[in-house]
């Protein structure tokens, strides 16, 4: 007779004869440290404080690994390595925070191009401020990488961008990206890209970078990201300075960020269509929070709050075909006069500027030193409505164009409260030109409509 007990511990015995020979089984030669069979690079010879010399061993470990399609583990130390050349199939993990690929060298530290997939997670990728040579323009580079995973990485240090990806897909998400001189993560004609949950700071000349060289679809999502102090070491207005940056890029999401403290704009897209840029928290800013400027057709700007910046949200450059767009359900306040550089064509302290085909509603804007909203430039207005807005504490609530060739707007059911010089004023380019048109006053100029506003 078999007792119960005995049939367990028979039944126990031999699957602890099998499944540790189905999980630990690898490739001879290679020896494996977990269930996933992955490569303990310090078995082939490479060793924290190995010296530089061992940044080939390495790549021959990478290499082979690879080719087996297993990832190579590196467990904790420094290990100095330069011109790393990553194989179809790489995957290279450590221990968050303690396995350090350190550069040593004045080429470049690590690149892939043209590969199907390539993982790393669980890295620190140093560049310890070393020069890199004329022909890198990151610490890290991907060229043409269908599937590329960059996941809980802390990439620091780099003399130009941390990490720059080309034609590339993916996700690069849960990143501690800090100390690049140019940019945290530049990212050219991406093809279903998601940057998510990374945190970017102190970088010399913008964030996070979608861009590409011809204006077309890129669908790139970049949502619940914290990004801080970036910096416009380069100067100018606007080309850098800015903690998302999207060029030509359509189709985008920029959604649920957390953004402070960039010398230009938290979120700024220049000739980007349909894009989304919602719920968005853009702190202390230093010029126009967020921009969706120059040639552009659907922009979607909701939800946000702005605080602190020279102007709040501007959806304009009709002159350059930028147009569609809806602003609604934003909280814009507490704008300064002063930007980061002086122009007379400047105009700083505006809480919402709009132009054309584009509807204003449900926002409310307060502390603003010149305008609270503003419909049109010059001649450059057609079809804007604002209605439902409410603008506390401004010069003027709301500019609008009385230029001859302006186009029409409506300006319907907002409440505004604490006017300096009034409600509703037309305006010549910069100069105000009419009296109060707040109260019923607009019958002179046939493209305005000025109705039920309630003025406290």
């Amino acid at each position: 007779m078999i007792s119960r007990r005995a049939a367990l511990t028979t039944i126990a015995g031999a699957a602890a004869g099998i499944l540790p020979q189905r999980a630990f089984s690898a490739p001879q030669g290679f020896a494996t440290i977990d269930l996933r069979g992955s490569i303990d690079a310090r078995e082939h010879g490479v060793v924290p404080e190995g010296g530089d010399r061992q940044g080939r061993k390495l790549g021959e470990v990478i290499a082979r690994a690879a080719r087996q399609n297993m990832p190579v583990f590196l467990p904790p130390g420094n290990y100095q390595v330069s011109n790393l050349d990553l194989p179809d199939g790489a995957r290279i993990t450590g221990v968050p925070g303690a396995s350090r690929l350190v550069h040593s060298g004045d080429g470049y530290l690590m690149r892939a191009e043209g590969a199907r997939r390539i993982e790393l997670s669980n890295l620190v990728i140093d560049g310890a401020n070393r020069r890199l040579d004329e022909q890198s323009p990151a610490l890290v580079q991907m060229r043409g990488v269908s599937d590329l995973t960059i996941d809980n990485c802390e990439i620091v240090g780099s003399r130009k961008t941390a990490v720059q990806i080309e034609r590339s897909g993916g996700r690069i998400e849960r990143n501690r990206i800090s100390g690049a001189a140019e940019y945290g993560l530049f990212a050219i004609e991406s093809t279903g890209l998601s940057v998510t949950g990374n945190t970017v700071s102190d970088c010399g000349n913008g964030g996070i970078l979608i861009h590409r060289r011809t204006k077309g679809p890129d669908g790139t999502i970049v949502s619940g990201n914290r990004i801080f102090r970036i910096g416009a070491t380069n100067g100018g207005t606007g080309q850098y300075g800015n903690a998302i940056n999207l060029f030509r890029a359509d189709d985008v999401m920029v959604t649920g960020n957390h953004i402070s403290q960039s010398a230009f704009s938290a979120i700024r897209a220049n000739s980007a269509s349909n894009i989304q840029i919602a719920n968005n928290q853009c702190l202390a800013s230093g010029e126009t929070a967020i921009y969706a400027e120059f040639a552009f057709e659907g922009a979607m700007v909701s939800g946000n709050i702005v605080d602190g910046a020279a102007n709040g949200i501007s959806v304009v450059n009709f002159n350059e075909g930028g147009r569609l767009a809806t602003v609604a359900n934003n909280i814009v306040r507490n704008l300064k006069p002063i930007g980061p550089y002086v122009l007379d064509e400047a105009i700083f302290g505006v809480g919402i500027s709009v132009e054309a085909d584009t509807a204003v509603t449900g926002n409310v804007i307060e502390n603003v030193p010149l305008w609270g909203i503003a419909l049109g430039f010059g001649p450059y207005l057609r079809n804007v409505i604002a209605t439902g807005n409410i603008v506390r504490q401004a010069g003027v609530g709301c500019a609008v164009t009385v230029v001859e060739g302006a186009g029409s707007a409506m300006i319907l059911n907002n409440v505004f409260e604490g006017m300096k010089n009034g409600a509703v004023i037309g305006y010549r380019w910069k100069a105000p030109a009419t009296a109060e048109l707040g109260r019923g006053d607009a019958q002179s100029f046939r493209h305005l409509t000025v109705e039920n506003n309630r003025i406290v």
